[in-house]
């Protein structure tokens, strides 16, 4: 019986030197291995809120300066930018279901950042809690689409208050990453 524990704990060994197969060849065809990350690196996008400075920023120059901003001066420089491209995607804003007025959404819009409430709940919003940070399961696209077309109540035009993709199409992990995996 020691004598087959033995063979048993040999033959293992012999297979995890085999499996390992280690050489001299640093020559390797591994893409990754042969990107150079020096020089100077630049921002190319700003992307705190999902789809914000896709609907808000015209694409090209006014882009990329956008996503190169420091995110402190990006109120002040892009608010007016915001609250233009509001009024033109809703021509008939007064308030949102946020009481905020287009000055006021637009504002906190230009400032690109996901704010972090470590006192509250961390949702985009969930009716109560509003940019507390964000969940993985929030439904930021329909809340953007609430606060820029459903008016006061939330109600208006309820053809654009929603993409109609209410949920993930695969159910996320219960432990870190959480991120469902790949199909």
């Amino acid at each position: 019986m020691k004598s087959n524990k033995f063979k048993l704990i040999a033959v293992a060994v012999v297979c995890a030197v085999v499996s390992v197969n280690c050489d001299n060849n640093d020559s390797t065809t591994d893409p990754v291995a042969s990107l150079d990350f020096s020089g100077t690196f630049v921002q190319q996008d700003q992307m705190a809120r999902p789809a914000i400075n896709t609907v808000f920023i015209a694409s090209g120059a006014p882009k990329d300066e956008f996503n190169a901003a420091i995110p402190s001066m990006m109120g002040a420089k892009y608010q007016s930018i915001f609250q233009s491209r509001l009024l033109a995607l809703n021509s008939g804003y007064t308030v949102n279901a946020l009481g905020q007025t287009a000055p006021q959404l637009t504002g906190l819009l230009a400032t690109d950042v996901l704010n972090v409430d470590k006192t509250k709940k961390t949702t985009f919003f969930d009716g109560t809690n509003v940019l507390t940070g964000r969940a993985l399961a929030d439904d930021v696209i329909d809340v953007e689409l609430l606060l820029i077309f459903g008016g006061p109540m939330g109600t208006s035009n309820a053809g654009l208050t929603s993409d109609h993709v209410d949920a993930n199409d695969k159910a996320f992990g219960v432990s870190f990453p959480y991120l469902a995996t790949a199909w």
